[in-house]
């Protein structure tokens, strides 16, 4: 059996039922009865949710019209349940004898065996369900699904505008609008703010959902995909913006997503449905969304969000709708996620805070955030709905304490300590040209990561000792095609050039994982942070190593060059690999050419099996760089971009100290350079147990170097090791909490 008329038939009789001047109850009566008729069903319903997670029975052609707004299932209750608890469509031959049947003598539905089901969605949320039934047995078509769920898009945008959904039903009383309330989430970025509250509400309303020309709408839609990719290839050439290492990577990743070709094939397909190309994003949208959650990957979770920022910035392209906004000064930004490029078009200087209700510390748009200096707070569930534009919220980056409409002691308070920390800012540029030497006379090296040529002014301003990690692999992210042997040699001199006397270390591709090339071909992996990546591309791809290096060897001609190779698992990678920087060295030598006075090639310690290895790595690298953040995640088995799990680990647990100490000592006995780039090296507290351990270089972001040197400065380090070294024979999950009483006691400056 096939849809009476055609979906679009269907469509256009429900443009003419949405556009009538009726009640929105009316409107849903004859929605049911054109529906039911086109699709040949003998029953047609629309059930909607409402308060408590009940699903009523709002409009009915078959059952039984006194059933109407009487009938009400749970979420799960029933197959119209179970549409709505999986939000997936349910597609019944035998109904009844389903077990997860729910039988409700007041509807008169016992004659109908078949039954088709689909989640009315609307901004990734599941408001109800529309199914359709018939008495014969039969599985209704693939091509009948694809066209009640075309419908129920539709009828999403119907419920929506006759105001079903007004939150003042559900009478709960922490929704009222004058109550102050207190969240308490995740810090993700540092710092204290104080301002009204800005709804971030990027969803473009789509007026008009049904095609009158699908070949127009087509043309519409391949219009606005390149004026989109056209936009993110702006941000990246963008002097303003300003983005350095990760927040520069993070957008490149992004990027990607901008150019899938699967992302846009789905939305011409939905257009080719009858739909406009605004409905067919949103239609595509929707369905990534309810996909990702079921599947409950953090990681998908992480892109999902990016894929919700795609989409919604070319709906603004379809519409013309610029999205401009006057926004007051210090606003605080609230949502419940977001990319990291629609933070970036709210701009550095008008924003004081970040607060969404999903977001990880690894998460885009806190990286993002931190790049831009913003205080960010995550996991607040349910902030989004208690807030309302105006309202004042008082955030603290540092402690995840956030206040909805606080008393005007909480605000008094937050001003306060906002006001110790430009205090704070203000001593840290103090000492920025000062050694970083403990109060017993160690000299501390430190160091900052970078990824760009903008980055290398922070080298100056951060006073850093030298690059200690720069990330060679965001040259190859930003074009679209691989970077001619010139371009890099170029590139890399100016890096060097910028630097001066101070030494830079390159690290080679680091690829993989979710750092791909939008030019290569990358085969789906399971598990891909295990997978084929960094060196283990450059070894069965040697070409691409030595192209590099070759690039490397010409920009350093005269001076040190310093190479790192990323994730090391064994001294025969390490040896292989040197074995091809020593070819390039050989090729150099040959042809005449003026080579660096010293070429010094290490090994980044991020896999632990390297670390029992130290003697004989020691014996071939010229120094060693431990990678602290993939390597205490494989180090205790744990996904930090998983929320789940994220917190069952601490860098400062007994065990990570120990393994840290015994990478150190072994590194001393056998005279090898060590350092350690992370995450670690740039929080105070982290960074004091680190040289009580004993490392004397870090490098980290260069805004974190001033807090770090003034710790450095306030400490005796013979104190702190010997503190340090005991702590380690310690059980506790954390000794964070003993770190900082040390530290206190001491008077160790720690912000």
């Amino acid at each position: 059996m096939s849809t009476g008329g055609g979906p679009r038939l269907l469509l256009r009789r429900l443009r003419e039922i949405m556009a009538e001047q009726t009640s929105a109850q009316t409107r849903l009566d004859k929605l049911v009865s054109v529906i039911a008729a086109n699709m040949v069903a003998e029953v047609c319903s629309i059930y909607l949710r409402r308060a408590g997670k009940v699903l009523e029975l709002f409009a009915t052609e078959g059952l039984r019209p006194d059933a109407v707004h009487q009938t009400r299932l749970k979420e799960g209750e029933g197959l119209v349940g179970l549409v709505a608890e999986t939000a997936e469509a349910v597609n019944l031959s035998d109904a009844p004898s389903d077990p997860r049947f729910s039988y409700r003598p007041e509807t008169g539905e016992d004659p109908y065996k078949t039954f088709l089901g689909v989640p009315i969605v609307r901004g990734g949320q599941v408001f109800g369900v529309l199914a359709i039934q018939n008495r014969a047995e039969r599985l209704y078509a693939e091509e009948e699904v694809e066209a009640l769920q075309t419908v129920a898009m539709v009828l999403a945008e119907v419920v929506a505008q006759g105001g079903f959904f007004n939150i003042a039903e559900l009478d709960e009383p922490e929704l009222r609008v004058d109550r102050p309330r207190k969240f308490l989430g995740e810090g993700l970025s540092e710092g204290v703010a104080v301002g009204p509250v800005v709804l971030h509400e990027p969803r473009v309303k789509v007026e008009k959902m049904i095609a009158d020309n699908p070949a127009e709408e087509l043309v519409r839609l391949e219009a606005a995909i390149s004026a989109l990719r056209d936009s993110v290839d702006g941000m990246l050439s963008s002097s303003e913006l300003d983005l350095t290492g990760e927040g520069r990577e993070v957008i490149e990743a992004y990027r990607l997503f901008a150019y899938d070709q699967g992302w846009r094939q789905r939305m011409r397909d939905a257009v080719r449905t009858g739909l406009t190309a605004e409905a067919a994003v949103e239609r595509v949208q929707d369905e990534t969304r309810l996909r990702v959650q079921r599947l409950g990957d953090p990681i998908l979770r992480e892109r999902a969000h990016d894929l919700d920022d795609l989409a919604r910035r070319l709906l603004r392209h379809l519409t013309g709708d610029d999205h401009d906004r006057m926004l007051p000064q210090g606003a605080v930004l609230v949502a419940r996620g977001m990319g990291p490029a629609e933070l970036l078009d709210y701009g550095r200087d008008i924003l004081g805070a970040l607060v969404l209700e999903e977001a990880a510390s690894t998460s885009h748009v806190a990286i993002v955030a931190r790049s831009m200096g913003l205080p960010m707070v995550a996991s607040l569930e349910g902030l989004a709905d208690s807030a309302r534009g105006g309202n004042l919220l008082a955030v603290d980056g540092e402690t995840g304490e956030v206040h909805l409409r606080p008393a005007t002691e909480i605000v008094k308070a937050f001003e306060e300590k906002r006001a110790l920390r430009v205090q704070a800012q203000a001593r840290f540029a103090a000492v920025r040209d000062l050694p970083a030497v403990t109060r017993d006379g160690v000299p501390i090296k430190l160091m900052m990561n970078a990824g760009l040529e903008f980055d290398m002014p922070q080298l100056d301003k951060s006073g850093a000792d030298g690059i200690g990690l720069f990330r060679t692999e965001l040259q190859f992210m930003i074009g679209e095609t691989m970077p001619r042997l010139a371009d890099q040699t170029a590139f890399y001199k100016k890096i060097i050039d910028a630097a001066g006397d101070r030494p830079v270390v390159f690290r080679t591709l680091d690829l993989g994982g979710d750092k791909v090339l939008p030019y290569a071909r990358w085969e789906r992996e399971e598990n891909p942070a295990l997978g084929w990546r960094a060196i283990r591309i450059a070894l069965d791809r040697p070409a691409l190593l030595r192209y590099q290096v070759r690039a490397l060897l010409t920009a350093s001609a005269g001076r040190t060059l310093r190479i790192l190779l990323p994730m090391v698992s064994d001294v025969d990678e390490f040896n292989r690999a040197r074995a091809l920087i020593d070819r390039e060295l050989e090729r150099a030598r040959l042809l005449n050419l003026v080579r660096p006075q010293q070429v010094l090639v290490g090994a980044m310690l991020e896999v632990p099996a390297l670390a029992f290895m130290l003697p004989q790595l020691m014996r071939s690298a010229d120094f060693v760089s431990i990678g602290s953040n993939d390597l205490l995640s494989l180090a205790f088995a744990v996904d930090r971009t998983n929320p789940r799990v994220a917190k069952r680990y601490d860098n400062l647990n007994p065990a990570s100290l120990t393994l840290i100490r015994l990478i150190v000592q072994s590194a001393a006995e056998n005279s090898g350079e060590l350092s350690l780039c992370g995450e670690m090296a740039g929080r105070p507290l982290d960074a004091m147990a680190l040289l009580g351990l004993g490392l004397r270089t870090l490098s980290m972001s260069p805004g974190q170097i001033g807090p770090i040197k003034m710790m450095i400065r306030s400490l005796h380090l013979g104190e702190v090791s010997a503190f340090v070294d005991r702590l380690c024979n310690r059980t506790d999950h954390s000794l964070r909490t003993r770190l900082a009483a040390f530290a206190a006691e001491r008077g160790i400056v720690l912000k």
